[in-house]
């Protein structure tokens, strides 16, 4: 398995949003995946792997005043249970993926042969998690929010040398994040530091305005391949943070993907062919070659015998050399009266004796 796999891939994040309810899970996965088939595109829904019980350390398990503590024990699935969904997800089409956030989730990631690993941003300098990852020889996609540079090259360097893909997400660690917080152009400055890999955009705008979509469109143009966004559903009438995205906010930013993909057009790697509707508009501006006086045969144009010997104008009409094709040193081998045009058959020229450029000139014009 190499970098492909993270080409236009969207990472669905379920976060805990589970709400440590098995049916709420398969919930999300139900209405997602439909979302995801209706687009045709390629998605993972991602969940994390905690080991609660060593995780959290055991003189604080009871602080209900310490928000993230309270909703890591509150939304506990056990490992069972996240074979469920595992399989569901694999069944709804998508990639099942994880964010483990310690060995022993790592382990479970390996039990449940999930195809790709999530680094989160708090763990892209946790070396003994990199490591236990590492060893897993899985795909890796990882966040750079708050990571120095040192750091960043270090995490690159390290699963380079251990010839593991790696995908790696711009990120802002605010949630909901801010327009003015967002610094897409973060993207270009690590496209350039790290071109060899996939750059993705981990992001948490509000889901309350349409900003998403032009970062959308602004991300997709600077290079972005990968895609990362928090999921919720409100069927059951919990309360939804305002950086996750319901299902037809998510199908909007699929359609934002699609739209983008389009605009952008060809690969940035080569020049583009023009289309025939661009060729055909541009040739009504090109200006063709006419006589300015009675040319004879054998008579050569040059650079110093243009002022007499010919004019530009349009129309350009079927087989009328241009001012593209017109060459010092040309030479008529039939003459030409005032005002008519110089076809392609009146000179001797390299794109007379090349039939593709000659039928090209004869398919144009008027």
């Amino acid at each position: 398995m190499n970098g492909n796999i993270f080409e236009n891939l969207f990472v669905l994040e379920m976060t805990n949003n589970h709400l440590g309810s098995l049916e709420r899970g398969l919930e999300i996965v139900r209405q997602f995946s439909r979302i995801v088939r209706f687009n045709n595109v390629k998605a993972a829904i991602k969940l994390q792997f905690r080991d609660v019980d060593n995780f959290i350390h055991k003189d604080f398990r009871e602080r209900n005043d310490i928000r993230y503590i309270k909703r890591t024990i509150e939304t506990k699935l056990s490992d069972d249970k996240f074979a469920i969904l595992v399989d569901a997800i694999r069944k709804s089409g998508c990639i099942p993926m994880s964010t483990p956030f310690d060995e022993r989730s790592v382990d479970l990631c390996n039990e449940l042969n999930l195809p790709i690993i999530k680094v989160a941003s708090a763990d892209s300098n946790d070396w003994i998690l990199l490591e236990k990852i590492a060893k897993s020889k899985k795909p890796v996609i990882v966040s750079l929010a708050g990571l120095s540079v040192k750091d960043s090259d270090d995490l690159v360097t390290f699963f380079r040398n251990r010839n593991i893909p790696l995908a790696i997400n711009h990120c802002v660690a605010s949630y909901p994040t801010q327009d003015s917080e967002l610094e897409l152009n973060q993207i270009d400055y690590l496209k350039n530091r790290y071109p060899n890999n996939v750059l993705g955009l981990s992001s948490h705008e509000s889901n309350e305005e349409y900003g998403y979509i032009y970062s959308m469109y602004i991300a997709y143009a600077k290079g972005v391949r990968l895609f990362e966004r928090h999921i919720d559903i409100n069927t059951d009438g919990t309360k939804i943070s305002t950086y996750s995205f319901l299902p037809e906010q998510i199908d909007r930013w699929f359609k934002a993907y699609q739209r983008a993909s389009v605009i952008c057009g060809s690969s940035s790697n080569e020049r583009k062919l023009p289309l025939k509707k661009e060729s055909d508009f541009l040739d009504n501006y090109i200006r063709g070659v006419y006589a300015k006086r009675d040319l004879h045969e054998g008579h050569v144009l040059t650079n110093e015998s243009y002022i007499n010997d010919i004019y530009l104008a349009i129309p350009l009409q079927k087989g009328q050399i241009s001012c593209r094709e017109l060459m010092s040193g040309e030479i008529l081998i039939k003459e030409c009266k005032k005002d008519e045009p110089i076809t392609i058959d009146m000179i001797d020229s390299p794109y007379a004796s090349n039939d593709e450029l000659k039928m090209y000139i004869y398919n144009r014009g008027l």
